[in-house]
């Protein structure tokens, strides 16, 4: 028995590291793209929560006098900003105010950055930019 050659040595070796390579990028692809979906969904979140604080800033002055009740552009600029700062996280966002059927609406746009953690070790991209966004109005009157 130990007299026979061992021609096909190393060769099992050689197999389970590139075996062992493709389960390693399998797991950090689907590890990966949850992580990105998770922030994906963080990020219409924010937006969400966002344009919601921004469609609660009305101009006071106008509905007060008996004027329609609308979103004060500023104050609402003011809100998004300061809830996205609070939330922490967000790399960039805008704000803007469509009219839609006579009624202004207010629609906040969150990127977030989603660094990959396993997929950049392989030489894929190591970060990747998500975007949010949701649009909000103000509820006035009955129903």
């Amino acid at each position: 028995m130990t007299g026979r050659p061992h021609r096909e040595s190393g060769r099992v070796s050689l197999f389970l590291a590139a075996a062992l390579t493709g389960v390693l990028v399998i797991i950090g692809l689907a590890y990966d793209t949850a992580g990105q979906l998770r922030s994906l969904q963080r990020a219409d979140n924010l937006a969400a929560e966002a344009a919601r604080s921004g469609g609660q800033m009305i101009d006071r002055a106008r509905a007060i006098e008996g004027g329609p009740k609308e979103i004060d552009e500023a104050a609402a600029q003011v809100a998004v900003a300061d809830y996205l700062r609070a939330a922490g996280g967000v790399q960039s966002h805008t704000v803007s105010f469509p009219v839609v059927g006579g009624e202004k609406q207010i629609t906040v746009r969150v990127r977030i950055t989603y660094r990959r953690d396993l997929l950049g070790l392989f030489g894929i991209s190591d970060t990747v930019t998500v975007t949010g966004e949701a649009t909000a109005r103000a509820l006035t009157g009955a129903p």
